[in-house]
């Protein structure tokens, strides 16, 4: 019996399931992400998952996992997966019914990519004959919860308790906002989400056992801020206190270099006056937080390594007037950073260009999130120390 991962990416179910002792066969068709998975060891087939057969896995798949391309319905995009929801509906109830409908769908589809998201119910339909899967975990962005409703009241007439709804990420320890519709269906047990563990603020000790503990933060996940080694200060033209200067006032060498060499930790709130944040993008309204909370959710694609490290005046007087900070570059996130802010281990190797690296990492599933969501499942413990987010 095996776990069949549809739309498998370059691994963050996968990368969970690793850890949790359990292996899944991906099928995954962008080239970049099949490279990045073949890097890390897991079993991949490179195929369009809406042609592959099903039958191959009727009578040996325990677990099915999903998690379609969410370019069609993401804010990301031109969001026209919204206008052939219609569409997805009825191709998800007609494959439930045996038919397939698929090709004349498709047809009328403003954005090819929408019908991807009733693949999965060709697939558990062909299953179901046999009383398979055990379990089904899908994960797409918040407006595709309608879409998930709709498979949990036909997974319900096939004898499955289905849970369906959104998920914040940073509940669960990634550092990280992104929220997530999720579907949770199982034979077995009562489908339920995970108990989260973290929370905006932190929960005292209770009667009922120990509070949730504090979101994690970007500066904790990477590794930044530390005190346990000596840590430059982060300036770009002194002040008291403020020690030495990395890079006089006016250069333009950029402070990736330092980062990339392990000399430079950005540090909030330092005796510079700048606290370091990350903005998500260049428009006027994008998310900017700073090292001390999660990170907005992260998002590649058309715009990749769009998400820039900024420097803003903390304390002080303001930029730019007698005694103020000299606010250096923005500097561009980088691809090892990303992982790590999605859970995935400093040392992933990701394959492909920067852009093609960043567009796997900004559709991935946080490993960390998925593992809460399997390990019930699996029926094993859950251990977040086992999901490496030091970098």
């Amino acid at each position: 019996m095996t776990v069949l991962d549809l739309f498998a990416g370059p691994g963050g179910w996968s990368h969970a399931l690793s850890v949790l002792g359990v292996r899944d066969i991906g099928l995954e068709w962008d080239e970049w992400a099949c490279k990045t998975r073949v890097r890390a060891g897991q079993l991949t087939l490179r195929t369009d998952v809406a042609l592959y057969p099903v039958w191959p896995w009727v009578g040996r798949t325990r677990g099915l996992i999903a998690s379609p391309p969410c370019q069609a319905w993401s804010m990301a995009g031109k969001r026209l997966g919204l206008a052939d929801q219609p569409l997805v509906h009825q191709a998800v109830a007609d494959l439930a019914a045996g038919r397939d409908t698929r090709a004349k769908l498709l047809t009328a589809c403003r954005d090819e990519r929408s019908l991807l998201a009733a693949e999965p119910m060709r697939y558990l339909h062909a299953l179901n004959t046999v009383g398979e899967p055990e379990w089904v975990a899908m994960e797409e962005v918040p407006d595709v919860l309608p879409l998930w409703r709709q498979y949990a009241a036909i997974l319900r007439r096939w004898g499955f308790s289905v849970w369906t709804g959104i998920l914040n990420a940073a509940d669960y320890g990634v550092p990280q906002t992104r929220r997530r519709a999720i579907l949770i269906a199982s034979r077995v047990r009562t489908a339920q989400p995970p108990e989260p563990t973290h929370a905006q603020r932190a929960e005292p000790e209770s009667l009922f056992g120990p509070g949730r503990a504090r979101w994690v933060s970007m500066a904790e996940a990477l590794g930044w801020g530390a005190t346990d080694r000596p840590v430059p200060t982060v300036c770009a033209g002194g002040g008291p206190g403020g020690g030495p200067e990395p890079f006089p006032s006016g250069s333009r060498k950029t402070l990736s270099d330092a980062r990339d060499r392990g000399t430079w930790t950005p540090r909030p709130g330092t005796t510079a006056g700048l606290q370091w944040a990350l903005r998500s993008n260049n428009q006027a309204k994008a998310t900017v937080r700073p090292l001390t909370e999660p990170a907005g959710t992260l998002f590649f694609g058309h715009r990749a390594n769009e998400c820039v490290w900024i420097a803003q005046p903390d304390q002080g007087p303001p930029e730019g007037e007698p005694g103020g900070p000299a606010v250096p570059e923005a500097i561009r996130i980088t691809a090892r950073e990303a992982g790590v802010l999605q859970t995935f281990p400093a040392d992933y190797p990701w394959a492909g260009n920067k852009g093609q690296q960043f567009s796997q990492i900004g559709n991935a599933v946080p490993p960390l999130l998925a593992g809460h969501l399997l390990a019930p499942h699996l029926r094993v413990p859950l251990d977040p120390d086992a999901f490496t987010l030091a970098a």
